[in-house]
């Protein structure tokens, strides 16, 4: 399924003019915030982003192997980093809780077991119906 993603990355002239005066411009904010640090690598960025911008502008399709090579890293940067936080959660939220609920006994779905009962039906309080509206919006 990543892979199909990464295949049908949108490359029109106007997604790669979008990606070059964005990746452009946050290259030349860096390279602002490192002349500031007085930083010697300043140039570099400013280098690039400035590349960058005026390739959008003039010839978008040759950032086409650029944008390509980073959306397929970002996609695959972007299944990864799920994963994880995903894990982190259901093993630092979901399994203290039901740690927690098994400690006290409580069944959440009422899925317990009991040979002695003759239906698992659960009784409901009959309401009366009349009402135009319940029909309409169910639920």
């Amino acid at each position: 399924m990543l892979i199909e993603e990464i295949k049908n990355i949108p490359s029109t002239k106007k997604d790669l003019k979008k990606f070059g005066i964005t990746i452009g411009f946050v290259l030349s904010i860096i390279a602002v915030i490192l002349f500031y640090y007085d930083k010697g690598s300043f140039i570099y960025f400013l280098t690039i982003g400035f590349s960058l911008i005026i390739l959008a502008f003039s010839f978008p399709l040759v950032l086409k192997p650029i944008q390509k090579i980073w959306m397929a890293l970002a996609l695959i940067l972007g299944w990864i980093s799920t994963r994880i936080i995903l894990s982190i959660l259901y093993f630092l939220i979901l399994t203290p809780i039901g740690l927690v609920a098994k400690l006290f006994g409580k069944d959440f779905l009422s899925l317990k077991f009991n040979k002695s009962q003759h239906t698992y039906w659960n009784h409901r309080d009959k309401k009366p119906y009349n009402n135009k509206e319940e029909s309409e919006r169910q639920f």
